[in-house]
């Protein structure tokens, strides 16, 4: 199995809803680490997993969409608490929209809200 890993950071707001977290409920920034995990079985015929351009190409359009927002305010999180794991799946989701080589079997998104916690969500590619 080959692993194929691109990493980025950026800031992004939110608040926490549905329970008492204290100072978590009101909006607040995250330094978030974004780390794509590209696996397959083969490469191609250049030697590639994926070509790294056109992964780094969707991570930033994406990272785009998040970067200095406010979670809450975005359609995707609607009736959602904007935590790591929700954020984790939907980052995974959209990259494996946006991602597409033939000997790509899956994607995963480790989501690092700081140093000491982070949230993954693995799915097929």
């Amino acid at each position: 199995m080959y692993t194929l890993t691109v990493i980025r950071d950026f800031i992004a707001n939110h608040y926490l809803i549905g329970g008492d977290w204290g100072a978590e409920n009101q909006p607040h920034a995250h330094h978030y680490r974004l780390e794509v995990i590209l696996s397959g079985q083969e490469l191609d015929q250049h030697g590639y997993l994926v070509d790294i351009v056109a992964v780094e190409a969707a991570l930033d359009e994406l990272i785009a969409r998040y970067r200095d927002a406010l979670l809450n305010d975005l359609p995707e999180f609607a009736g959602l608490n904007p935590s790591l794991e929700h954020f984790a799946r939907i980052l995974c989701q959209s990259l494996v929209e946006r991602i597409q080589a033939p000997n790509l079997d899956g994607v995963a998104v480790k989501l690092w809200e700081h140093e000491t916690a982070w949230a993954m969500y693995a799915a097929s590619a």
